[in-house]
């Protein structure tokens, strides 16, 4: 079954895998409830909403990976960290979107 799930609807980003692979910063952008209901594994929560009083968590990381529930907050906060001079900022989407990428990476 996941072999067809993945051959309909394709397997995780290579771009986000690799990211993941090499140990980017994971920051999950949802809110403090969100977050604590469950993300992944070594992620940090920093919420949108306070992504720019928290712009020195971000200072010295090679690759930073953002991701919310669906990806809109995340391509927020891309931006955001990119017009801030953070140059290696990937939107990895949604968290399930990144959990999957995680479990493919094995």
């Amino acid at each position: 079954m996941t072999k067809l799930f993945r051959k309909i609807f394709g397997s995780a980003d290579p771009i986000l895998k690799e990211a993941l692979k090499s140990g980017a910063f994971l920051v999950d952008v949802r809110t403090k409830t969100e977050f604590d209901a469950g993300s992944a594994k070594n992620a940090v929560n920093i919420p949108l909403s306070d992504l720019m009083e928290e712009l020195e968590q971000f200072n010295n990381k090679q690759q930073i990976v953002v991701f919310c529930h669906s990806g809109v907050r995340s391509c927020y906060a891309r931006q955001l960290l990119m017009e801030n001079g953070f140059q290696s900022v990937i939107n990895g989407g949604g968290l399930q979107k990144v959990l999957n990428a995680i479990k493919e990476n094995g």
